[in-house]
């Protein structure tokens, strides 16, 4: 199987619209991959608060349009990254007034809406994300033809309960989309390669590069095996990451190592 993580540059000065069309004619270039990946709210940059509530489209909006037109194109399976989702509002109206999400679309090869995710943990600590975006509910895979994808964003990745969720529901291959602060770079390929031993799961994580809101990117999109070995790791900027990887092998090392046989805390038990 053929992955293709796309580090994008988020910096200051592109509009949403232009980082669209570009974005777009990436994906497109993609042909011959059967799994394409994009990193968190490339479209305003992760850390650029201000921008959320003003950028924010509805679910089948312009982002998905367009990306759903380049998966189409490429042949591709498509983890579209996430952008900033203004939902409808309680009363069922679209417009100004619904929560907003940090929300993942995940599309077909035919562009067909395969998966939506919301943003479960909101990072910011009382501040930034964590109240301008609502908290999604619920955990998503999405099964492909030779693997089942576990979805999960960013700060994510710092809770383990979250991704062993998303083991029991099937997931063989762990795709987080992020937009990364270059100054925690060494947490996310710690997490990245821990996510993978802990669940004898492949983890292919996709950054941001550039700069927004002052902040810098980790870049440094990572995929790791089941025995937490990296397969292959971008550099800072933005690059396309490509590499070809065994499905079968995590089946193969929960057979040879079956530790999560041996869980004992979380399962459901009787109570003494």
């Amino acid at each position: 199987m053929r992955a293709s993580l796309l580090q994008v540059d988020v910096n200051e000065g592109e509009s949403v619209e232009s980082r669209r069309r570009r974005v777009a004619a990436l994906v497109r270039e993609q042909a011959g991959a059967d799994l394409v990946v994009l990193p968190e709210l490339w479209t305003t940059g992760a850390f650029a608060y201000e921008d959320f509530a003003r950028e924010a489209e509805p679910l089948h909006g312009p982002t998905l349009e367009a990306m759903a037109a380049a998966a189409r194109d490429a042949g591709v399976w498509l983890h579209a990254g996430s952008v900033p989702e203004r939902a409808a509002a309680d009363d069922g109206s679209a417009g100004g007034d619904g929560p907003l999400y940090n929300t993942s679309l995940v599309l077909s090869p035919a562009g067909d809406l395969a998966a939506v995710y919301r943003k479960i943990h909101r990072f910011g600590f009382d501040q930034g994300e964590a109240v301008l975006m609502s908290a999604g509910d619920a955990l998503v895979t999405v099964p492909l033809p030779h693997t089942t994808l576990g979805v999960a964003t960013c700060y994510d990745l710092r809770f383990p309960e979250l991704f062993r969720g998303l083991v029991d529901a099937g997931a063989e291959t762990l795709v987080v989309s992020s937009g990364w602060p270059d100054r925690r770079r060494s947490h996310w390929t710690l997490l990245a390669q821990a996510r993978a031993v802990e669940n004898q799961a492949y983890v292919l994580a996709c950054g941001t590069a550039g700069t927004h809101a002052g902040v810098p990117q980790a870049g440094h999109s990572i995929v790791v095996d089941p025995w937490g070995e990296v397969l292959a790791e971008a550099g800072s900027g933005e690059q396309v990451l490509t590499v070809d990887f065994d499905p079968a092998k995590v089946a193969k090392t929960r057979e040879q190592f079956p530790a999560l046989k041996d869980r004992v805390l979380g399962l459901d038990r009787p109570h003494r």
